[in-house]
């Protein structure tokens, strides 16, 4: 039987046109399934490329980078995000654009400008200083020569009236005894009595030590010099042996029971200061100690050394824990009433260069975060802020943190930035085939 059927099958495929009309069959067969496949790739491919140009592919820390596939920045190799953009929305060519992911690695905030009371923070260092009011010259008023010495050292605490040295003057003994002379006589001539006894006086002598003179009838051989103050020895000036002069020095002696604060205020400082401002101010030697004094002098002259001015207030220092040359920091709060109701933005907001002071600015009404730079005048700096004269309005939205990585990006995409105020075009650089010519040069 299977040798029946097989012979009948080669009877059939042996008919010549029976071959043919079998072949034809099979190529229109495969030529449809040929180009029906073609089609359909061709169609797929169309459709896939239609969907890429739609995707945009951004880097988060370059976002000058806007490429049409998915893949690695080509600056920090980083993967690259996909940023929705719909295509109807008009770009600003001079604007740069951040993903958010872009601006959370970036540490870009921003805030709303508004108007604000300006008070100009001003910082001044200085010392602690004895009042000059209160400093004495301890001084021999008469010649001769020192005998010893109560007070040896400089910081020694002294009270008045304490005896600080003895002075041998043979000039006092001298009038002393002019003065036992003239005592003897004072019934018949006491005026040669009160001249005598005035010339003592003269030289700084009590009438209770004229009197012991008198009473005793002996002449002293040394001077007593007592303290005309209380206060702390701040420089000695003579020795045991030494010999002084009528008027020379012996010690100064400084009352610190009072002292002053001498802050240095520089040129550009001086116009918020006035006499009567509050400085609020710490000793760096007491941390957590608080002072608070009003400025009674500003000196009317600039060192021109280190080109300062003086301020001055004055503390009182009855426990004597302020000590001359201390160290202080002093901050004083002043009121711009010509700045009132003016723009006040963050002091980090801004960059400079040159004469210039450029802010980025959030665009509005935008589906993407676009920054554009913007010029501003700047008034006076006030802490960690400035008062603007003009370039903003109340309301507007500015970068305030990571404004150097906005600026950075404007740079990089050829766009207004800080240092390129003009709107520059890109330019391609593009290897000749002729020679071996250095980008940029023209042959």
């Amino acid at each position: 039987m299977r040798v029946l059927k097989y012979n009948n099958m080669k009877k059939i495929f042996s008919n010549k046109y029976v071959r043919n009309g079998l072949l034809v069959v099979a190529g229109l067969f495969l030529g449809w399934l040929f180009f029906h496949s073609s089609r359909g790739t061709k169609g797929d491919h169309q459709q896939t490329t239609k969907v890429a140009k739609k995707e945009i592919w951004t880097c988060a820390m370059h976002p000058q980078i806007r490429l049409d596939h998915p893949g690695k920045c080509p600056i920090c190799a980083m993967e690259l995000i996909l940023l929705n953009q719909n295509g109807g929305v008009k770009i600003d060519s001079n604007a740069v654009y951040f993903s958010k992911e872009a601006m959370e690695l970036a540490n870009v905030t921003t805030s709303v400008v508004s108007r604000q009371r300006p008070v100009k923070e001003v910082r001044l260092y200085g010392k602690v200083q004895a009042d000059e009011r209160l400093l004495q010259n301890q001084v021999a008023h008469v010649s001769g020569r020192i005998e010893k010495l109560f007070v040896n050292f400089t910081g020694e605490p002294v009270r008045k009236g304490q005896l600080l040295a003895m002075i041998y003057s043979p000039d006092l003994i001298t009038a002393q005894q002019e003065l036992l002379e003239a005592t003897k006589s004072k019934q018949s001539q006491p005026e040669i009595y009160e001249a005598s006894k005035e010339k003592l006086m003269q030289w700084m002598l009590t009438d209770r030590q004229i009197s012991q003179i008198e009473r005793s009838g002996k002449v002293k051989m040394n001077f007593e010099v007592y303290s005309n103050t209380s206060g702390i020895v701040t420089a000695k000036r003579v020795a045991t042996g030494d010999h002084v002069s009528e008027g020379s020095s012996l010690f100064e002696v400084a009352n610190l029971s009072s002292v002053w604060v001498l802050f240095d205020a520089y040129e550009s400082d001086l116009p918020f200061l006035k006499v009567g401002n509050t400085i609020a101010f710490t000793i760096q030697a007491m941390p957590g100690v608080n002072y608070s004094a009003n400025i009674l002098f500003i000196d009317p002259v600039i060192d021109p050394v280190n080109r300062v001015a003086k301020v001055r207030v004055e503390v009182s220092n009855s426990g004597g824990k302020l000590k001359p040359e201390m160290f202080a920091n002093g901050t004083v709060k002043a009121n711009l009433t010509e700045y009132r109701d003016k723009l006040v933005i963050p002091r980090s907001s801004v960059l400079w260069t040159g004469k210039r002071s450029v802010v980025y600015v959030k665009q509005p009404n935008s589906t993407e975060v676009n920054f554009r730079m913007r010029e501003i005048e700047l008034g006076p700096m006030l802490g960690n802020s400035y008062v603007v004269e003009s370039g903003l309005t109340d309301g507007e939205e500015i970068v305030t943190d990571g404004t150097f990585s906005v600026d950075a990006a404007a740079q990089l995409a050829g766009k207004p930035s800080m240092m390129n105020r003009n709107e520059p075009k890109a330019k391609k650089i593009s290897r000749t085939n002729k020679g071996n010519s250095m980008p940029g040069m023209d042959m």
